[in-house]
């Protein structure tokens, strides 16, 4: 049985696409040049934020949040960047007894954006809340701690195969693989992709639907 579910938040719950716009702003890039790189970084396995080594060699991300926020261009996100399906989604799950977490790898400042959009969630946490960053198996300690259920009852929702489903699956979850954004796009493909989920998705809005047939036996 299903009785929780847990979102990844960037790429699953969120569409980056803008914030990652304002990097390339950042760095004095054209948009679309900065978007070809970082989707080459990760179809070549590497970590994405090898993409700002690119332009700028020896860049220090959290430095640089720094001095955007003090510029006045802090990280932001807000409704119109959540995807259309997750409200209807999350308000669907619980309606139908299910338990919703949302746990991602995000700084304090974005926990606090996503407190404050009010969604129909039991929980929301960070990796900088819990000291664990995916894909760090303590990571997926922390939401297991955090959740009413054991951990064959928990569904972990992401898009990466690297940061959200493997060590999701090491860790004793279920996973279902969500395909957009960049890395669920890339790695569609990978055998992993249909080997080790418990379910693939391309909207949230399957899941519920997903979910119950899953807990009556129709797998």
């Amino acid at each position: 049985m299903i009785r929780a579910v847990v979102f990844d938040v960037g790429e699953c719950l969120v569409d980056e696409t803008r914030e990652y716009g304002t990097w390339a702003d950042w760095l004095g890039v054209p948009r679309h040049t900065f978007a070809a790189m970082f989707g080459a970084v990760i179809a070549q396995g590497r970590d994405y934020r090898e993409t700002f080594q690119e332009f700028r060699p020896g860049f220090d991300l959290t430095e640089e949040r720094e001095k955007r926020a003090a510029a006045g261009k802090p990280e932001w996100f807000g409704e119109d960047d959540l995807y259309s399906d997750v409200r209807p989604t999350l308000a669907a799950l619980r309606e139908a007894g299910l338990w919703v977490g949302i746990a991602g790898n995000q700084t304090v400042r974005a926990g606090g954006l996503l407190r404050g959009l009010d969604l129909p969630s039991d929980l929301i946490a960070t990796s900088d809340d819990w000291g664990a960053s995916k894909p760090d198996v303590k990571f997926f300690e922390h939401v297991i701690e955090a959740t009413p259920a054991e951990p064959g009852e928990i569904l972990y929702v992401g898009d990466r195969l690297d940061n959200d489903i493997r060590p999701a699956v090491q860790a004793g979850l279920l996973t279902a693989l969500i395909r957009r954004g960049p890395w669920g796009t890339i790695q569609q493909r990978d055998p992993d992709a249909d080997s080790i989920t418990t379910m693939r998705i391309d909207s949230l809005a399957e899941l519920p639907e997903k979910i119950a047939k899953f807990n009556a036996g129709e797998r």
